[in-house]
């Protein structure tokens, strides 16, 4: 089946499900906060806002908390074990992952280990035949019905004291975070270090549920509408191969072509070479394509 032909299919397979859904109830707290976060990040158009080692900041803090806490450490590392580090680098992983506001790491783990299982069905929160904007940022602007099934999707960490701290104060850690960021060089450094950066995070992140589930090709004929996007892989050190990544979750590699770009790959490549990063999981006989 051409490209054409699978994302046609998608996009009318996606809004006739659009018109048949309910929606759950409104989570005033969540949206809230996330429309917060984005009126603090308007504050960098203020004049005397703006310095170029805020934004220098922001891209550092942006690659720290996304591309080593979320990617690397919450997402390849913890939720699909698809490598082994020693238990105190995966803390600083997780700890950076923290960082990014996204929810408390066992929150966040539990969440995207029962989004694999019901990827682009009705009980997947972030399903994607509810409309790009559903997938992208509205399912968090209601109550998430699967939260209750956490526990049973989390038992490797739930008990683990440090994953309960941070999954607790995730939010006094990025308060004392922006304290420190103050001392250092003033509100540029807040306004850039936290709510700029927290907006570019969230967005690349949250491209992933919506983008790579609309846009795209896809390699592999799986039971959801996942889809490589490159300019989201860009985005998100390799997370938007996610065709490929849906096809073999475990796999610490996401770009199976060599011109598909993962720099997070990358980054555990080095981590092997270091000695830190063992027992990585790949894809070795990957199964026939469903595009020749």
């Amino acid at each position: 089946m051409g490209v054409t032909r699978v994302m046609a299919t998608v996009f009318t397979e996606k809004f006739m499900t659009q018109a048949t859904v309910a929606k759950p109830p409104f989570a005033w707290p969540t949206a809230s906060f996330i429309i917060f976060v984005h009126l603090g990040a308007l504050l960098a158009f203020v004049p005397g806002m703006f310095s170029w080692s805020a934004v220098l900041l922001a891209f550092v803090l942006h690659w720290l908390t996304a591309g080593i806490g979320i990617t690397l450490g919450w997402h390849r590392l913890v939720t699909h074990r698809s490598f082994q580090v020693p238990k105190w680098l995966e803390y600083v992983l997780v700890f950076c992952g923290t960082l990014s506001m996204e929810g408390g790491p066992i929150w966040w783990v539990g969440l995207h280990r029962h989004h694999h299982l019901y990827s682009d069905q009705p009980n997947d929160h972030h399903d994607s035949r509810k409309g790009f904007w559903w997938s992208h940022i509205e399912w968090m602007f209601h109550q998430v019905p699967a939260e209750a099934e956490i526990p049973r999707f989390t038992k490797d960490i739930a008990d683990d004291p440090v994953y309960q701290f941070l999954d607790k104060y995730f939010l006094p850690i990025q308060l004392v975070l922006a304290v420190v960021l103050y001392l250092w060089g003033g509100w540029p450094f807040v306004v850039w270090g936290i709510f700029v950066r927290l907006v570019t995070v969230y967005h690349t992140t949250w491209l992933v549920n919506s983008a790579t589930h609309t846009f795209g090709y896809r390699t592999f004929e799986t039971s959801d509408y996942s889809t490589n996007c490159w300019w989201v892989a860009l985005l998100t050190f390799g997370e938007g191969w996610h065709n490929n990544h849906h096809a073999y979750q475990y796999s610490a590699r996401h770009g199976l072509q060599w011109w598909e770009i993962d720099l997070t790959w990358l980054t555990i490549r080095l981590l092997q070479a270091l000695g830190l990063a063992t027992k990585v999981r790949l894809v070795e006989a990957p199964a026939t394509p469903s595009q020749e």
